[in-house]
């Protein structure tokens, strides 16, 4: 994780300052023949405003007054002026920086009483001027810091959000993780229980039921753990961020066959080859992953002899604005799911329809037959991909 640039360290702050106010002052009262020459103690209170910086991290409430102290200290005693005024001027950007505004306020505020009444005393003329100078400087310095806090806070601001698009980025892709390994290792396992359950049901009966039990079994456990191969695989640290190449509805058509070799009855109706090329990838790989968990809630839990899936594409999108849709249509005269809560299976169908703008809705058939039969119906708004296309003839694949 990229370090968060926190400014030069504090003891190079410290000597620096050091540095520029001991030399500077030595050169400057030389010059000042009517003011106090730097003694021991001189130098102890020019030191001590630059240790007062020291504080800007462990205890910010002290290093402003600190710094306000020493220099007040240095000044009231008469000694030559010069850069003892750098610590303090630095002590007000920091103090506001760190956002500590009353504090640094309320200091600034006792600085300028003491610069105006200093001036009133003297009965200078030109003092009044030096006095409002030095408190517009003050206030220049407050609010260079503040300015300093308010471009750190954004930066802090736009980094919290850039890590939280980026945690839902991450999660999103999880959940898309999960769920891909959900629907393959939920159908692939079901038709691997249901033809092992056919074969050791027939098999004492009819031997010849193995061979292709087995063949099935084989199919789908090679077919089932190259998918997860491949899902697990980005996981890895050396492997690239990105799935596999997502399944197309060109695969359908494997999914019915697995289907019928756990003795259910599948018709399938698909659009068109060259319509479905065009579909986009997500809404393919949307539409073959409702497919596949459809059918596998159909083989697992509903007893159904017979299904129906149904592709197509219409002209009208569901707000009635131009456009296409792709319908996908699951229907089966099995006992249905009424009454029993949705599991992990139709949550994901709902979440896959929804995150290409689409919905998905469940309904039993006929209600009034004792076993109605149960539909699985999603809606795929296209938003405009196939805009200008002009309707492909459905065939029916059995």
């Amino acid at each position: 994780m990229q370090r968060r640039f926190r400014g030069p360290p504090t003891a190079a702050i410290v000597v620096a300052v050091a540095v520029i106010e001991v030399v500077g002052t030595v050169f400057a009262s030389a010059r000042q023949p009517d003011h106090r020459a730097p003694d021991a103690l001189g130098f102890v209170l020019l030191l001590a405003g630059p240790a007062s910086l020291s504080l800007r991290r462990r205890a910010p409430l002290v290093m402003l007054p600190a710094a306000a102290a020493s220099v007040g200290a240095y000044l009231a005693l008469g000694y030559a002026w010069g850069p003892v005024f750098l610590s303090l001027a630095l002590a007000f950007v920091l103090s506001a920086a760190a956002g500590k505004r009353w504090q640094t306020w309320a200091v600034a505020g006792a600085c300028a009483s003491v610069l105006v009444a200093a001036a009133a005393a003297s009965g200078d003329e030109f003092a009044l001027v030096r006095a409002f100078a030095g408190t517009s400087w003050l206030a220049i310095l407050v609010l260079m810091g503040e300015g300093i806090r308010l471009r750190t806070e954004r930066v802090a601001e736009r980094r919290r959000q850039r890590e939280a698009r980026e945690q839902a980025a991450r999660d999103e892709y999880r959940l898309a993780l999960a769920r891909d390994i959900h629907d393959v290792v939920a159908h692939s396992l079901s038709l691997i229980n249901v033809r092992a359950s056919v074969a050791l049901h027939l098999g004492e009966k009819d031997p010849a039921q193995f061979r292709p039990a087995l063949e099935a079994i084989k199919a789908a456990s090679k077919d089932s753990l190259a998918e997860i191969r491949q899902l697990l695989g980005v996981l890895r640290e050396d492997a690239p961020l990105k799935p596999a190449p997502p399944p197309r509805l060109d695969r359908v058509p494997a999914l019915a066959d697995d289907a019928r070799r756990a003795g259910l009855e599948v018709g399938l109706t698909q659009p068109d080859t060259a319509a479905v090329q065009q579909l986009p990838d997500t809404v393919q790989e949307a539409a073959y992953r409702i497919v596949q968990e459809a059918l596998t809630n159909v083989v697992r839990h509903s007893g159904a002899r017979k299904a129906a899936v149904v592709l197509a594409l219409e002209g009208t999108a569901p707000d009635g604005k131009p456009g296409k849709q792709l319908t996908v249509t699951i229907d089966d005269d099995g006992a249905g799911a009424a009454g029993v809560p949705e599991g992990n299976g139709v949550t994901g169908m709902r979440e896959r329809a929804a995150a290409v703008g689409g919905s998905l809705s469940l309904a039993p058939l006929t209600p009034a037959l004792p076993r109605p039969g149960w539909r699985v119906r999603a809606v795929i708004p296209l938003a405009g991909s196939l805009a200008g296309l002009p309707p492909e003839p459905e065939r029916e694949t059995r």
